[in-house]
């Protein structure tokens, strides 16, 4: 499985794919590994085996460009999105490095170990293509200078990376969801027959993984930091980055039972 995982990164970092069809195989990676978890720890009920650990994982964030606390927001949330918890260390202004530190468990933190690099370098990609762009179209619009369009970059490319990471963790929360939630009044290991959604997953026995690594995780998070200092929010917001950074990040079609976009909570408002 983890080698299927790894081919489909593969493709979805080769240069010659499309945007479209690099999260397209990027999220199907992520709907094996989800998969896999859940089964992993259904399989260990039924053994009478203890929960599996749950530990840490530290991933570097890269501070290039002044655009480091955009990056941990959105690798954050997309870690809470498969049920972990994050902490931050040297998250400042600098172009210097910082480390994420998710708590999660183990089957978890292994999912992201393999997506987050891969998703990491996809959404840089994406954001250098679309604010190179973006800027493209104000030096024929408008006179702006050498410095106003240096500053216009950084604003739209920050808010660009914050709402693909917020995209991607929205789709990944979607798929856990359905999971969790999926029709069947038993698990097919008493019934014998499958889940409504015929992806061989029971419903029942999805939802209480799910709901009880989420509190295991918590309890082990609050523990190891019980003193934590809030993280100053990002203050640059540009309008039209959020906006492109959003719909580029639930664009593709993802390979998660359905399409993106569909359903109309996910929509953006013209506020936002």
């Amino acid at each position: 499985m983890i080698e299927r995982v790894r081919g489909l990164l593969r493709m979805a970092e080769d240069p010659a794919v499309t945007d479209a069809e690099s999260q397209a195989f990027t999220a199907k990676a992520a709907e094996l590994m989800t998969r896999h978890a859940i089964a992993e720890a259904e399989a260990r009920a039924e053994r009478g085996e203890e929960l599996e650990q749950v530990t840490r994982f530290d991933f570097t964030v890269s501070g290039v460009g002044g655009h480091g606390k955009a990056r941990v927001k959105a690798l954050a949330g997309i870690a809470a999105a498969y049920g972990c918890q994050s902490a931050v260390r040297g998250n400042t202004s600098a172009n210097t490095d910082r480390t994420l530190i998710i708590v999660g468990t183990a089957t978890a933190l292994d999912a992201l170990r393999v997506l987050l690099p891969s998703i990491t370098m996809q959404m840089e990609a994406s954001a250098r293509f679309t604010a190179r762009n973006h800027i493209a179209d104000l030096r024929e619009m408008r006179n702006y200078d050498r410095s106003a369009l240096a500053t216009e970059r950084s604003r739209f490319y920050r808010s660009f990376i914050r709402a693909y990471g917020y995209a991607v963790a929205e789709r990944i929360r979607e798929f856990r969801a359905r999971l969790r939630d999926g029709s069947g009044a038993e698990s097919p290991a008493r019934s014998g027959g499958t889940s409504a959604s015929g992806d061989g997953t029971s419903a029942i026995g999805a939802e209480v993984v799910l709901r009880t690594d989420v509190d295991r995780v918590q309890e082990e998070f609050e523990r190891r930091f019980p003193q934590l200092r809030p993280t100053r929010p990002e203050r640059t917001h540009h309008r039209a980055g959020y906006r492109a950074g959003y719909l580029r990040g639930r664009s593709a079609q993802l390979g998660m039972e359905t399409g993106v976009g569909q359903g109309g909570g996910a929509a953006l408002t013209d506020g936002e």
